[in-house]
Protein backbone atom coordinates (compact mmCIF):
# COMPACT_ATOMS: atom_id res chain seq x y z
CA UNK A 1 0.00 0.00 0.00
CA UNK A 2 2.63 2.71 0.87
CA UNK A 3 4.13 1.65 -2.98
CA UNK A 4 1.15 2.20 -4.19
CA UNK A 5 0.64 6.13 -2.12
CA UNK A 6 3.84 6.74 -3.26
CA UNK A 7 3.63 6.46 -6.87
CA UNK A 8 0.76 8.06 -6.99
CA UNK A 9 1.90 11.54 -5.39
CA UNK A 10 5.00 10.97 -7.77
CA UNK A 11 5.65 12.75 -10.60
CA UNK A 12 7.30 10.25 -12.73
CA UNK A 13 4.19 8.55 -12.39
CA UNK A 14 1.22 10.79 -11.65
CA UNK A 15 1.09 12.57 -14.95
CA UNK A 16 0.98 9.47 -17.35
CA UNK A 17 -1.71 8.47 -14.79
CA UNK A 18 -4.10 11.42 -15.02
CA UNK A 19 -3.50 11.66 -18.69
CA UNK A 20 -4.57 8.01 -19.06
CA UNK A 21 -7.46 7.99 -17.15
CA UNK A 22 -8.95 11.29 -18.99
CA UNK A 23 -7.84 9.62 -22.18
CA UNK A 24 -9.69 6.21 -21.44
CA UNK A 25 -13.05 8.25 -20.23
CA UNK A 26 -13.16 10.35 -23.01
CA UNK A 27 -13.18 7.21 -25.49
CA UNK A 28 -15.63 5.64 -23.23
CA UNK A 29 -17.65 8.91 -23.32
CA UNK A 30 -18.11 9.44 -26.60
CA UNK A 31 -17.93 5.79 -27.89
CA UNK A 32 -20.91 5.00 -25.50
CA UNK A 33 -22.97 8.55 -26.02
CA UNK A 34 -23.03 7.54 -29.72
CA UNK A 35 -24.01 3.81 -29.40
CA UNK A 36 -26.34 4.47 -27.18
CA UNK A 37 -28.06 6.87 -29.14
CA UNK A 38 -28.29 4.86 -32.56
CA UNK A 39 -29.12 1.94 -30.69
CA UNK A 40 -31.93 3.89 -28.81
CA UNK A 41 -33.19 6.41 -31.05
CA UNK A 42 -32.34 5.21 -34.68
CA UNK A 43 -32.63 1.49 -35.09
CA UNK A 44 -35.50 -0.80 -33.72
CA UNK A 45 -34.16 -4.35 -34.86
CA UNK A 46 -32.11 -6.36 -32.67
CA UNK A 47 -29.60 -7.70 -35.79
CA UNK A 48 -29.26 -3.97 -37.14
CA UNK A 49 -28.19 -3.01 -33.16
CA UNK A 50 -26.18 -4.97 -33.03
CA UNK A 51 -24.48 -4.95 -36.20
CA UNK A 52 -24.28 -0.88 -35.70
CA UNK A 53 -22.33 -1.80 -32.17
CA UNK A 54 -19.82 -4.37 -33.84
CA UNK A 55 -19.19 -1.78 -36.44
CA UNK A 56 -18.47 0.79 -34.04
CA UNK A 57 -16.07 -1.28 -32.44
CA UNK A 58 -14.21 -2.43 -35.21
CA UNK A 59 -13.91 1.01 -36.58
CA UNK A 60 -12.44 1.75 -33.89
CA UNK A 61 -10.20 -0.91 -33.12
CA UNK A 62 -8.81 -1.28 -37.22
CA UNK A 63 -6.04 1.24 -36.42
CA UNK A 64 -4.51 -0.67 -33.77
CA UNK A 65 -3.99 -3.51 -36.28
CA UNK A 66 -3.15 -1.27 -38.90
CA UNK A 67 -0.95 1.79 -37.35
CA UNK A 68 0.53 -0.36 -34.19
CA UNK A 69 3.62 -1.15 -35.56
CA UNK A 70 4.87 2.66 -36.54
CA UNK A 71 3.39 3.59 -33.12
CA UNK A 72 5.99 1.09 -31.22
CA UNK A 73 8.50 2.35 -33.50
CA UNK A 74 7.83 6.20 -32.56
CA UNK A 75 7.76 5.12 -28.93
CA UNK A 76 11.25 3.22 -28.67
CA UNK A 77 12.97 6.30 -31.32
CA UNK A 78 11.42 9.08 -29.70
CA UNK A 79 11.27 10.93 -26.27
CA UNK A 80 7.85 8.98 -25.15
CA UNK A 81 6.95 12.41 -23.21
CA UNK A 82 7.05 14.75 -26.93
CA UNK A 83 4.58 11.92 -28.53
CA UNK A 84 2.14 12.31 -25.18
CA UNK A 85 2.02 15.64 -25.90
CA UNK A 86 1.46 15.70 -29.54
CA UNK A 87 -1.27 13.10 -28.95
CA UNK A 88 -3.44 14.56 -26.48
CA UNK A 89 -3.49 17.60 -28.93
CA UNK A 90 -4.61 16.02 -31.68
CA UNK A 91 -7.61 14.72 -29.32
CA UNK A 92 -8.44 18.40 -28.80
CA UNK A 93 -9.35 18.95 -32.88
CA UNK A 94 -10.44 15.06 -33.02
CA UNK A 95 -13.67 15.88 -30.51
CA UNK A 96 -14.11 18.48 -32.32
CA UNK A 97 -15.05 16.58 -34.78
CA UNK A 98 -16.66 14.69 -32.80
CA UNK A 99 -18.59 16.81 -30.72
CA UNK A 100 -19.91 18.30 -33.62
CA UNK A 101 -21.65 14.77 -35.04
CA UNK A 102 -23.23 14.44 -31.30
CA UNK A 103 -24.48 18.06 -31.82
CA UNK A 104 -26.30 17.24 -35.01
CA UNK A 105 -27.66 14.00 -34.03
CA UNK A 106 -29.25 15.57 -31.35
CA UNK A 107 -31.17 17.93 -33.49
CA UNK A 108 -31.76 15.54 -36.54
CA UNK A 109 -29.87 16.86 -38.88
CA UNK A 110 -28.96 14.77 -41.45
CA UNK A 111 -28.43 12.09 -39.19
CA UNK A 112 -27.54 9.46 -41.51
CA UNK A 113 -26.10 11.03 -43.94
CA UNK A 114 -23.22 13.94 -42.19
CA UNK A 115 -24.11 13.01 -38.15
CA UNK A 116 -23.38 9.92 -37.96
CA UNK A 117 -20.19 9.38 -40.32
CA UNK A 118 -18.46 12.44 -38.36
CA UNK A 119 -19.15 10.05 -35.16
CA UNK A 120 -17.82 7.59 -36.36
CA UNK A 121 -14.57 9.38 -38.92
CA UNK A 122 -14.38 10.79 -34.89
CA UNK A 123 -14.38 7.73 -33.46
CA UNK A 124 -11.52 5.98 -36.25
CA UNK A 125 -9.50 9.07 -35.59
CA UNK A 126 -9.83 8.25 -31.76
CA UNK A 127 -8.62 5.11 -32.78
CA UNK A 128 -5.59 6.24 -33.95
CA UNK A 129 -5.03 8.67 -30.79
CA UNK A 130 -4.85 5.54 -29.09
CA UNK A 131 -2.59 3.27 -31.10
CA UNK A 132 -0.01 5.97 -30.37
CA UNK A 133 -0.60 6.11 -27.27
CA UNK A 134 -0.61 2.58 -26.23
CA UNK A 135 2.70 1.47 -25.89
CA UNK A 136 3.94 4.16 -23.84
CA UNK A 137 1.62 4.26 -21.54
CA UNK A 138 3.22 0.43 -20.37
CA UNK A 139 6.86 1.18 -22.27
CA UNK A 140 7.10 4.41 -20.24
CA UNK A 141 6.65 2.49 -16.59
CA UNK A 142 9.65 0.57 -16.32
CA UNK A 143 11.65 3.36 -17.37
CA UNK A 144 10.28 6.02 -14.95
CA UNK A 145 9.77 3.08 -12.19
CA UNK A 146 12.16 1.27 -10.14
CA UNK A 147 11.91 -2.83 -10.76
CA UNK A 148 9.56 -3.86 -7.80
CA UNK A 149 7.38 -0.92 -8.90
CA UNK A 150 6.53 -2.01 -12.16
CA UNK A 151 3.58 -4.71 -11.85
CA UNK A 152 1.93 -2.52 -9.33
CA UNK A 153 2.05 0.56 -11.34
CA UNK A 154 0.58 -1.65 -14.44
CA UNK A 155 -1.81 -2.78 -11.72
CA UNK A 156 -3.19 1.00 -10.82
CA UNK A 157 -2.67 2.03 -15.08
CA UNK A 158 -5.03 -0.79 -15.44
CA UNK A 159 -7.56 -0.33 -12.66
CA UNK A 160 -7.33 3.14 -13.23
CA UNK A 161 -7.88 2.90 -16.97
CA UNK A 162 -11.50 0.53 -15.96
CA UNK A 163 -12.36 3.36 -13.31
CA UNK A 164 -12.16 5.69 -16.10
CA UNK A 165 -14.23 3.61 -18.04
CA UNK A 166 -16.34 3.13 -15.36
CA UNK A 167 -16.88 6.84 -15.50
CA UNK A 168 -17.17 7.41 -19.00
CA UNK A 169 -20.17 4.44 -19.44
CA UNK A 170 -21.92 6.59 -17.05
CA UNK A 171 -21.79 9.49 -17.61
CA UNK A 172 -22.52 8.76 -21.36
CA UNK A 173 -25.59 6.51 -20.32
CA UNK A 174 -26.94 9.73 -18.00
CA UNK A 175 -26.55 13.01 -19.42
CA UNK A 176 -27.47 14.21 -23.57
CA UNK A 177 -26.30 13.70 -26.29
CA UNK A 178 -25.57 17.86 -26.47
CA UNK A 179 -23.61 17.89 -23.08
CA UNK A 180 -21.92 14.84 -24.51
CA UNK A 181 -21.13 17.08 -27.40
CA UNK A 182 -19.08 20.11 -25.16
CA UNK A 183 -17.52 17.40 -22.30
CA UNK A 184 -15.71 15.09 -24.94
CA UNK A 185 -14.21 18.39 -25.97
CA UNK A 186 -13.78 20.07 -22.88
CA UNK A 187 -12.09 16.59 -21.64
CA UNK A 188 -9.45 16.62 -24.04
CA UNK A 189 -8.11 20.06 -22.86
CA UNK A 190 -7.87 19.22 -19.72
CA UNK A 191 -5.82 15.59 -21.14
CA UNK A 192 -3.68 17.74 -22.94
CA UNK A 193 -2.78 19.86 -19.68
CA UNK A 194 -1.95 16.91 -17.84
CA UNK A 195 0.42 15.21 -20.67
CA UNK A 196 2.22 18.34 -20.51
CA UNK A 197 3.30 17.17 -16.91
CA UNK A 198 4.95 13.75 -17.84
CA UNK A 199 8.67 14.22 -17.66
CA UNK A 200 10.79 13.33 -20.37
CA UNK A 201 11.36 9.96 -21.52
CA UNK A 202 14.11 9.95 -23.66
CA UNK A 203 14.64 6.61 -25.92
CA UNK A 204 17.06 4.03 -24.58
CA UNK A 205 18.71 2.83 -27.82
CA UNK A 206 19.55 5.10 -30.83
CA UNK A 207 17.69 6.16 -33.62
CA UNK A 208 16.51 4.61 -36.03
CA UNK A 209 14.68 5.87 -39.16
CA UNK A 210 11.22 4.73 -38.99
CA UNK A 211 9.37 2.34 -41.64
CA UNK A 212 6.21 4.21 -42.86
CA UNK A 213 5.14 0.55 -44.96
CA UNK A 214 2.74 0.07 -42.08
CA UNK A 215 1.94 -4.01 -43.38
CA UNK A 216 5.85 -4.98 -43.51
CA UNK A 217 7.03 -3.27 -40.42
CA UNK A 218 3.64 -5.01 -38.87
CA UNK A 219 4.88 -8.68 -40.23
CA UNK A 220 8.26 -7.82 -39.12
CA UNK A 221 7.53 -6.62 -35.45
CA UNK A 222 5.12 -9.37 -34.58
CA UNK A 223 7.57 -11.79 -35.92
CA UNK A 224 10.88 -9.82 -33.94
CA UNK A 225 8.56 -9.95 -30.78
CA UNK A 226 7.47 -13.37 -30.35
CA UNK A 227 10.93 -15.22 -30.20
CA UNK A 228 10.55 -14.93 -26.60
CA UNK A 229 7.89 -18.11 -25.96
CA UNK A 230 6.75 -16.27 -22.51
CA UNK A 231 5.90 -13.16 -24.03
CA UNK A 232 4.52 -15.13 -27.15
CA UNK A 233 1.83 -17.07 -25.02
CA UNK A 234 1.01 -13.91 -23.08
CA UNK A 235 0.39 -12.17 -26.14
CA UNK A 236 -2.01 -14.58 -27.10
CA UNK A 237 -3.64 -15.25 -23.62
CA UNK A 238 -4.11 -11.02 -23.81
CA UNK A 239 -5.76 -11.50 -27.88
CA UNK A 240 -8.30 -14.29 -26.57
CA UNK A 241 -9.33 -12.01 -23.48
CA UNK A 242 -10.24 -9.07 -25.40
CA UNK A 243 -11.52 -10.90 -28.17
CA UNK A 244 -14.08 -12.16 -25.50
CA UNK A 245 -14.47 -8.67 -24.43
CA UNK A 246 -14.98 -7.39 -27.62
CA UNK A 247 -18.34 -9.52 -28.26
CA UNK A 248 -19.46 -9.05 -24.38
CA UNK A 249 -19.10 -5.09 -24.72
CA UNK A 250 -21.36 -5.34 -28.24
CA UNK A 251 -23.73 -7.38 -26.74
CA UNK A 252 -24.40 -5.21 -23.91
CA UNK A 253 -26.61 -2.60 -25.32
CA UNK A 254 -29.03 -4.21 -27.72
CA UNK A 255 -29.32 -7.31 -24.84
CA UNK A 256 -30.72 -4.76 -22.25
CA UNK A 257 -33.26 -3.25 -24.98
CA UNK A 258 -34.53 -6.33 -26.10
CA UNK A 259 -33.71 -9.25 -23.62
CA UNK A 260 -34.39 -7.89 -20.46
CA UNK A 261 -36.42 -4.76 -21.85
CA UNK A 262 -34.40 -2.00 -20.16
CA UNK A 263 -33.18 1.25 -20.82
CA UNK A 264 -30.41 2.61 -21.81
CA UNK A 265 -29.28 3.74 -18.06
CA UNK A 266 -29.76 -0.08 -17.23
CA UNK A 267 -27.29 -0.73 -20.56
CA UNK A 268 -24.77 1.67 -18.97
CA UNK A 269 -24.75 0.32 -15.77
CA UNK A 270 -23.99 -3.24 -17.23
CA UNK A 271 -20.37 -2.03 -19.08
CA UNK A 272 -20.27 -0.03 -15.23
CA UNK A 273 -20.26 -3.33 -13.07
CA UNK A 274 -18.09 -4.74 -15.90
CA UNK A 275 -15.54 -2.16 -15.65
CA UNK A 276 -16.07 -2.16 -11.36
CA UNK A 277 -14.55 -5.60 -11.96
CA UNK A 278 -12.30 -5.57 -13.82
CA UNK A 279 -10.54 -3.10 -11.40
CA UNK A 280 -11.12 -5.23 -8.36
CA UNK A 281 -9.36 -7.73 -10.31
CA UNK A 282 -6.41 -5.85 -11.10
CA UNK A 283 -5.77 -4.76 -7.91
CA UNK A 284 -6.53 -8.20 -6.29
CA UNK A 285 -4.11 -9.87 -8.67
CA UNK A 286 -1.58 -7.51 -7.55
CA UNK A 287 -2.10 -8.14 -3.84
CA UNK A 288 -2.31 -12.04 -4.25
CA UNK A 289 0.95 -11.90 -6.31
CA UNK A 290 2.79 -9.33 -4.01
CA UNK A 291 4.31 -7.66 -6.74
CA UNK A 292 5.86 -10.61 -8.12
CA UNK A 293 5.01 -10.89 -12.29
CA UNK A 294 3.53 -14.85 -12.31
CA UNK A 295 0.97 -16.60 -14.64
CA UNK A 296 0.20 -19.10 -11.57
CA UNK A 297 -3.26 -17.37 -11.37
CA UNK A 298 -4.43 -17.04 -15.13
CA UNK A 299 -5.84 -20.35 -16.03
CA UNK A 300 -8.03 -20.67 -13.05
CA UNK A 301 -8.97 -17.03 -13.18
CA UNK A 302 -10.00 -17.72 -17.45
CA UNK A 303 -11.75 -20.86 -15.95
CA UNK A 304 -13.60 -18.65 -13.76
CA UNK A 305 -14.78 -16.14 -15.99
CA UNK A 306 -16.13 -19.14 -18.78
CA UNK A 307 -18.10 -20.52 -15.72
CA UNK A 308 -19.71 -16.82 -14.68
CA UNK A 309 -20.87 -16.40 -18.43
CA UNK A 310 -22.72 -19.36 -18.35
CA UNK A 311 -24.41 -18.73 -14.62
CA UNK A 312 -25.06 -15.41 -16.75
CA UNK A 313 -26.60 -16.96 -19.78
CA UNK A 314 -28.50 -19.19 -17.49
CA UNK A 315 -29.95 -15.94 -15.59
CA UNK A 316 -30.94 -13.70 -19.01
CA UNK A 317 -32.79 -17.09 -20.30
CA UNK A 318 -34.73 -17.31 -17.14
CA UNK A 319 -35.17 -13.08 -17.17
CA UNK A 320 -39.09 -12.43 -17.29
CA UNK A 321 -39.63 -8.67 -16.57
CA UNK A 322 -42.33 -7.89 -14.55
CA UNK A 323 -43.80 -4.12 -15.59
CA UNK A 324 -45.78 -2.78 -18.17
CA UNK A 325 -45.00 -4.61 -21.71
CA UNK A 326 -43.20 -2.83 -24.38
CA UNK A 327 -42.14 -0.20 -22.16
CA UNK A 328 -38.41 -0.08 -21.23
CA UNK A 329 -36.97 -0.40 -17.23
CA UNK A 330 -35.70 2.57 -15.58
CA UNK A 331 -32.25 1.13 -13.13
CA UNK A 332 -34.54 1.42 -10.37
CA UNK A 333 -37.30 -0.68 -11.86
CA UNK A 334 -34.73 -3.15 -13.24
CA UNK A 335 -32.84 -3.51 -9.98
CA UNK A 336 -36.40 -4.57 -8.21
CA UNK A 337 -36.59 -7.34 -10.52
CA UNK A 338 -36.01 -10.86 -8.73
CA UNK A 339 -33.55 -12.18 -10.99
CA UNK A 340 -31.57 -8.15 -11.00
CA UNK A 341 -29.17 -9.04 -8.69
CA UNK A 342 -27.97 -12.38 -9.86
CA UNK A 343 -27.29 -11.02 -13.11
CA UNK A 344 -25.33 -7.98 -11.86
CA UNK A 345 -23.37 -10.21 -9.80
CA UNK A 346 -22.89 -13.03 -11.81
CA UNK A 347 -21.58 -9.79 -14.20
CA UNK A 348 -19.61 -8.22 -11.80
CA UNK A 349 -17.60 -12.30 -11.43
CA UNK A 350 -17.14 -12.29 -15.11
CA UNK A 351 -15.27 -9.13 -14.78
CA UNK A 352 -13.06 -9.73 -11.79
CA UNK A 353 -12.15 -13.48 -13.45
CA UNK A 354 -11.11 -11.25 -16.48
CA UNK A 355 -9.10 -8.63 -14.29
CA UNK A 356 -7.19 -11.20 -12.12
CA UNK A 357 -6.46 -12.69 -15.55
CA UNK A 358 -5.20 -9.74 -17.70
CA UNK A 359 -2.75 -7.57 -15.28
CA UNK A 360 -0.08 -9.91 -14.61
CA UNK A 361 -0.07 -10.95 -18.68
CA UNK A 362 0.78 -7.08 -19.40
CA UNK A 363 3.70 -7.08 -16.94
CA UNK A 364 4.98 -9.70 -18.83
CA UNK A 365 5.32 -7.53 -21.63
CA UNK A 366 7.09 -4.89 -19.74
CA UNK A 367 9.36 -7.00 -17.35
CA UNK A 368 10.59 -9.33 -19.52
CA UNK A 369 12.30 -7.39 -22.50
CA UNK A 370 15.00 -5.32 -23.08
CA UNK A 371 13.51 -1.89 -21.53
CA UNK A 372 14.68 -0.29 -25.36
CA UNK A 373 12.29 -2.71 -27.14
CA UNK A 374 9.27 -2.00 -24.55
CA UNK A 375 6.78 0.13 -26.70
CA UNK A 376 7.50 -2.32 -29.71
CA UNK A 377 6.68 -4.97 -27.55
CA UNK A 378 3.62 -3.59 -26.36
CA UNK A 379 2.72 -2.31 -29.96
CA UNK A 380 3.36 -6.18 -31.20
CA UNK A 381 0.83 -6.90 -28.76
CA UNK A 382 -1.76 -4.48 -30.20
CA UNK A 383 -1.90 -5.25 -33.24
CA UNK A 384 -1.86 -9.07 -32.85
CA UNK A 385 -4.80 -8.29 -29.84
CA UNK A 386 -6.39 -5.85 -31.87
CA UNK A 387 -6.79 -8.91 -35.04
CA UNK A 388 -8.60 -10.89 -32.54
CA UNK A 389 -10.39 -7.96 -31.31
CA UNK A 390 -11.84 -7.05 -34.67
CA UNK A 391 -12.32 -10.85 -35.56
CA UNK A 392 -14.32 -10.84 -32.11
CA UNK A 393 -16.77 -7.94 -33.70
CA UNK A 394 -17.11 -9.44 -37.30
CA UNK A 395 -17.77 -12.93 -35.53
CA UNK A 396 -20.55 -11.20 -33.73
CA UNK A 397 -21.97 -9.16 -36.79
CA UNK A 398 -21.97 -12.75 -38.51
CA UNK A 399 -23.49 -14.47 -35.87
CA UNK A 400 -26.45 -11.46 -35.82
CA UNK A 401 -26.79 -11.81 -39.39
CA UNK A 402 -26.93 -15.26 -39.09
CA UNK A 403 -30.20 -15.39 -36.83
CA UNK A 404 -28.03 -16.16 -33.48
CA UNK A 405 -30.10 -14.50 -30.87
CA UNK A 406 -27.68 -12.75 -28.27
CA UNK A 407 -28.24 -14.93 -25.55
CA UNK A 408 -26.84 -18.01 -27.18
CA UNK A 409 -23.81 -15.71 -28.77
CA UNK A 410 -22.91 -15.70 -24.88
CA UNK A 411 -22.46 -19.42 -24.72
CA UNK A 412 -19.90 -19.28 -27.60
CA UNK A 413 -17.91 -16.58 -25.70
CA UNK A 414 -17.69 -18.86 -23.05
CA UNK A 415 -16.58 -22.08 -24.73
CA UNK A 416 -13.58 -19.34 -25.24
CA UNK A 417 -12.24 -19.06 -22.47
CA UNK A 418 -11.03 -22.65 -22.24
CA UNK A 419 -8.58 -21.86 -25.07
CA UNK A 420 -7.34 -18.96 -22.89
CA UNK A 421 -6.99 -21.20 -20.23
CA UNK A 422 -4.64 -23.51 -21.78
CA UNK A 423 -2.84 -20.89 -23.07
CA UNK A 424 -2.52 -18.94 -19.49
CA UNK A 425 -1.40 -22.73 -18.22
CA UNK A 426 0.93 -22.91 -21.21
CA UNK A 427 2.32 -19.70 -20.09
CA UNK A 428 2.85 -20.34 -16.39
CA UNK A 429 4.58 -23.52 -17.37
CA UNK A 430 7.14 -21.54 -20.02
CA UNK A 431 7.58 -19.28 -16.87
CA UNK A 432 8.68 -22.30 -14.48
CA UNK A 433 10.63 -24.07 -17.23
CA UNK A 434 12.83 -20.25 -17.38
CA UNK A 435 12.94 -20.11 -13.78
CA UNK A 436 14.42 -23.49 -13.88
CA UNK A 437 17.49 -22.51 -15.82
Amino acid sequence: MSTTNDLIRARRFLPLFITQLLGAFNDNLFKNAMVLFVVYSVYNSEADEARFSALASAIFIIPFFALSALAGQMADMRDKARIIRAVKLCEILIMLVGGAGLAMAWQGIALHSVAIPLMLLALFAMGVHSTFFGPIKYAILPQHLREGEVLGGTGLVEAGTYIAVLAGTIVAGWISVEAAAIAVFAVACVGYLAGRQVPPAPPLCNPEPLDFHVLRASIRLVRTTLHDRRVFLAICAISFFWAIGTVLFIQFPPLAKNILSASKEVASLFLVMFSVGVAIGSIAINALLRGTVSARFSPISVIGMGLFLFAFEIVCGAWRPQGTPGELMDVATFVSQPLAMPLLLTLLGIAVCGGMFVVPLYAFLTTFVDKSQTARTVAANNIVNSGAMVFGAVFAMVLSSLGVAIVEQLLVVAVCCIASAWLGYMLFRAEKAAAAV
